[in-house]
């Protein structure tokens, strides 16, 4: 009964995991594009990226509130209107080829993104019992891994096949048709019955939450301080794909457009890690599954810093796989239990994305200084930090 009175919001939910895959997904080709269309330097174009994942920063607690007073419905519908208002600001963007124009109709989108990331994130986790509440976020995780492989497809096909010019006129079609499908998703919520959960009673661990303020949650700060750097580390490691495999030393180097489909493959690895590393949580502790990836990430992550040839490629493409169950597993282990501040709780791990807007920018310095591949050693290090969280930051404080 429960179930089905869940399985709509679930599905309608779901839908806008895919959604903002797609746009996240398209972010790292524009980067890279951006650098020749607009003749910008590696460093300034991560100032997409700080643009994109700074708005995560500015918008997180004020939707949190304002979903805290007006529930999740309201706060995903408002999402939803500023993700279509800030991609149709980018045809003014291309048509006046304004990079500055182009920074502020991605932090306008980014903050749509916001409200939707703080709302569906959290309920998803509570559309159900709160001990599958990690399967379920990976499971509407999974279909977010689907757009980001849509994403990269797209803009290697009509970003790099052709001139700048037709290239930015290709950009103010695919970001006008975003807003379309954006609106009517809109109008498909809007239309659709979705249910308020009251967090408080899905609490199962009284002991953990009983007369404790949400920053006295240890797993929750955990988990935002974590999130930060899980996020710095896979938005660098995006960022810089495509120069890291054009500038790589081989016997055939790698265009552009090749480089945007083995970044597409990297991606239906992710995809396809969400869907096995979902199927994997029922059997085994999600914190366990989140540091044994950590583990290996960290190894595959010395491979592309420190070796030469397609090896080092092949290994940046294999960690995207085991990154796939990393922001939502943080997610779901930070918020279980939170009752009454779940929202709050959310809002705030989801502000912790804002370490995307600072890590790519340290990279981008590196890499214009030194070279691309030994600017992967800040996604290193930031993997160090998951692999904590893994084996003991997840652990709730049981104490009275």
């Amino acid at each position: 009964m429960q179930r089905n009175k869940y399985l709509l919001p679930f599905i309608l939910v779901t839908s806008l995991f895919f959604l903002w895959g797609l746009s996240y997904g398209l972010l790292d080709v524009l980067n890279k594009h951006f650098q020749e269309a607009l003749n910008i330097t590696r460093k300034k174009s991560t100032l997409l990226q700080f643009a994109y994942f700074g708005a995560y920063f500015v918008a997180a607690i004020p939707a949190g509130m304002f979903m805290r007073k007006l529930g999740y419905k309201k706060g995903i519908l408002f999402g939803l209107f500023l993700f279509a208002a800030g991609a149709l600001l980018c045809y003014p963007s291309a048509e006046l080829a304004s990079f500055p124009l182009f920074l502020f109709s991605f932090f306008i989108l980014a903050s749509g993104l916001t409200f939707l990331e703080t709302a569906a994130n959290p309920y998803v986790t509570v559309l159900g019992e709160p001990q599958t509440s990690a399967f379920r976020i990976n499971l509407a995780q999974s279909f977010n891994g689907v757009g980001t492989i849509i994403g990269p497809a797209i803009g290697g096909a009509l970003f790099f096949g052709s001139g700048a010019g037709d290239a930015l006129g290709s950009v103010k079609i695919v970001y006008v048709g975003i807003a379309a499908i954006v609106l009517l998703v809109a109008f498909l919520i809007y239309r659709s019955q979705m249910p308020e959960i009251k967090e408080e009673e899905l609490v199962t661990d009284v002991k953990s939450h009983e007369g404790k303020k949400l920053f006295q949650h240890k797993h929750f700060v955990g988990a935002a301080v974590t999130q930060f750097f899980y996020v710095a580390a896979q938005v660098g490691i995006a960022a810089l794909f495509i120069n890291y495999c054009t500038e790589k030393k081989l016997d055939k180097p790698i265009s552009n457009e090749q480089a945007a489909y083995l970044f597409s493959i990297a991606q239906l690895l992710f995809t396809i890690g969400r869907f096995t590393g979902t199927a994997l949580l029922r059997k085994y502790a999600p914190q366990r599954l989140l540091a044994i990836y950590a583990g290996i990430i960290i190894l595959l992550c010395m491979v592309v810093v420190f070796l030469p040839g397609m090896l080092s490629i092949y290994s940046l493409m294999a960690i995207l796989f085991f990154e796939s169950i990393m922001f939502p597993t943080i997610f779901a282990l930070g918020v279980k239990n939170l009752g009454s501040y779940t929202k709050m709780g959310g809002s705030f791990i989801i502000m912790s994305i804002s370490g995307g807007a600072i890590m790519p920018f340290v990279m981008g310095w590196i890499a214009d200084n030194y070279s691309t591949q030994t600017a992967y050693i800040v996604p290193l290090i930031c993997f160090f930090f998951v692999l904590w969280y893994g084996v003991r930051g997840y652990k709730a404080d049981t104490s009275a």
